[in-house]
């Protein structure tokens, strides 16, 4: 089983710079545009999907990422632009911190208010 969460969209081809831009994402199929309505998106084996959702409700949605360096990882993506300022006030989104759970995790929430929670389990 694989879980390939969609992401709703406000604005697809912010979307889609974002992704690929900043977090490493890669078209999965190179003929693929913003027009399509859906696109998936792949990194190693990780695949979402991103889709016009043009309502204000139900908006958002949360996926968590394993990775195996996850200090290292975030730094890469604030060289490339992460902007943390809009999130000041959620410590895991400034930075990779121990959480009480056994996981050492960062949060990024795109501009869609979709949030990808990345992290290791620590020891």
């Amino acid at each position: 089983m694989k879980l390939i969460p969609l992401f709703k969209c406000r604005n697809i081809r912010e979307a889609i710079a974002f992704y690929t831009g900043i977090l490493d994402f890669q078209l999965k199929y190179p003929e693929a545009s913003a027009d399509d309505g859906v696109v998936d998106l792949v990194q190693g084996e990780v695949e979402l999907q991103l889709t016009v959702f043009e309502a204000d409700s139900l908006f958002g949605s949360v996926v968590n990422i394993r990775v195996d360096e996850v200090d290292a990882l975030f730094q890469k993506y604030v060289e490339r632009g992460l902007d943390t300022t809009g999130k000041a006030d959620s410590p895991v989104h400034q930075g990779p911190i121990d959480q009480s759970w056994g996981r050492r995790e960062f949060y990024v929430t795109d501009p869609n208010g979709n949030t990808l929670r990345f992290g290791k389990p620590i020891g």
